[in-house]
């Protein structure tokens, strides 16, 4: 079960103007499930997107990045498949992948390069884009803006729960929306996991603008979210994440990020994939713990991230908190072998929530390991080191390791 994390009702998700859904049922793996999302964007949107740095990266994902510098950014249609991965198949994937867009396309009197392909699930089987295209139609008839937790559904692969978020902000009197949604459970690592995240605004750029900012903001809010998260440390062939915005809210058009109006929508956007991102922490495969990994006093953001994320992927680390098990040695051991050549260990803080139990890279001398397993039995714990090497921080999200997450994985194909 997720940690802690419902799932979202139609009331939360506000739609956003300028975006409609539509979700069918194309047997792409298993008969009678929502497998086809079809996102139309309005003419004039700006979509930019960040991918996987697995250099074995999916056809789908080749695809969007070549469509996306081939229109500068003015996609007009998503089309998402879940069950199959369309990675590790060669030459045929791409022409698999280019079949499904150009089908799309026809639909809808658009050019090939404007549709965007994401596909998730299995990797190295063939991607069966006759069942896809046979089931456009029906996605194409389902169309509507307020099909946002349908489609959060129908991107599921060993999630259990559909993932989706909403906020609106008030930008020149005019009510602006954010809403996204994603999907992941497993393969999960930063730079980016085995996810699929989309996140839309009706909020106004400037022209001229438009494309430098949509990227500038997908980079920022990819980093302060889902470059802060890990399950199980495998970095998976599809990931993606897209920030689509439609300029349908009416206001005054946004020049700067850092300007009063940029601020607002860049925090709301940072939020909302936040939200994201730490749904997929939650819903880790087999995960019954939610787990917050800060360091600070580093010498730069990149040596705490560095050191929080040795900790966040140690199996042994994570089999711990499983188990509630206040071996907390294993923390300092993950410190050690983070890679920070003078790391002086007799300046480590460690703290368990409310509990110090490191002091000066020893034992605290009130610490007592019922307070460490009080601790840990808890379903949310936060990890606090303090590395006392300079004012910078860092914080990463992660789960525990579970038998379950050895289950899911082992049946994953079944």
């Amino acid at each position: 079960m997720p940690v802690n994390l419902r799932a979202p009702q139609p009331a939360d998700l506000h739609p956003v103007q300028g975006v409609r859904l539509g979700i069918a049922m194309a047997g792409v793996r298993k008969a009678n499930r929502r497998d086809l999302t079809v996102v139309t964007l309005a003419e004039g949107s700006s979509v930019a997107g960040v991918f996987t740095r697995n250099r074995f990266c999916a056809a789908p994902v080749q695809l969007c990045r070549n469509h996306l510098a081939a229109h500068g950014g003015a996609a007009r249609a998503i089309l998402v498949n879940t069950g199959n991965a369309n990675a590790g198949t060669g030459e045929d994937g791409l022409r698999r992948a280019l079949s499904t867009c150009s089908a799309l396309a026809g639909h809808l009197n658009l050019k090939p390069e404007q549709v965007l392909p994401f596909s998730t699930g299995v990797i190295m089987e063939t991607l069966p884009n006759d069942r896809i295209e046979a089931g456009l139609p029906a996605a194409l008839d389902d169309l509507h803006e307020n099909h946002w937790g349908t489609a959060a559904e129908a991107i599921m692969t060993t999630d259990t729960i559909a993932k989706a978020a909403s906020r609106q902000v008030q930008i020149g009197g005019r009510t602006v929306t954010v809403t996204g949604i994603a999907k992941g459970a497993g393969m999960i690592r930063p730079n980016m996991a085995t996810m699929l995240g989309f996140v839309a605004t009706d909020a106004v750029f400037a022209p001229h603008l438009a494309q430098a900012l949509v990227q500038d903001l997908v980079r920022e809010a990819a980093d302060l979210s889902f470059n802060r998260i890990t399950i199980d440390g495998d970095t998976s062939t599809n990931d993606s994440f897209l920030l689509i915005a439609t300029h349908q809210a009416g206001h005054a058009p946004i020049t700067q990020l850092d300007s009063g109006d940029g601020a607002v929508l860049r925090q709301a956007v940072i939020d909302v994939a936040q939200q994201l991102a730490q749904a997929i922490v939650r819903d880790g495969e087999g995960a019954t713990k939610f787990i917050t990994v800060r360091v600070d006093g580093g010498k730069t953001i990149d040596e705490c991230r560095q050191v929080a994320y040795a900790i966040a992927h140690s199996p042994l680390v994570k089999t711990a908190f499983f188990a509630s098990d206040p071996n907390l040695g294993r923390i300092l051991a993950a410190v050690g072998y983070a890679g920070i050549a003078d790391l002086d260990q007799t300046l480590i803080e460690l703290f368990l929530d409310d509990v110090h139990v490191v002091t000066r890279g020893g034992r605290h001398p009130a610490y007592q390991e019922a307070d460490g397993q009080r601790v840990m039995k808890r379903s949310e714990i936060t990890v606090r080191v303090d590395l006392h090497r300079g004012a910078a921080s860092s914080t990463v999200w992660t789960c525990d390791l579970s038998y379950d997450y050895v289950k899911i994985n082992a049946d994953y194909r079944s």
